[in-house]
């Protein structure tokens, strides 16, 4: 494996690894509490 080849092969590692991330992220529990709260916030203000 060549310098260009080991490169790509990094490169293409650390996509992977930092769309995981996103992704763990994205639908973790926390954030989705978060999220929810404001949307129930909402709701709750339109009955009133």
């Amino acid at each position: 494996m060549d310098s260009q080849a080991f490169a790509y092969f990094i490169f293409g590692l650390t996509l992977v690894i930092l769309f995981g991330i996103i992704i763990g992220f994205y639908y973790s529990k926390k954030r989705h509490k978060k999220v929810e709260e404001a949307k129930y916030k909402m709701l709750k203000d339109d009955e009133d």
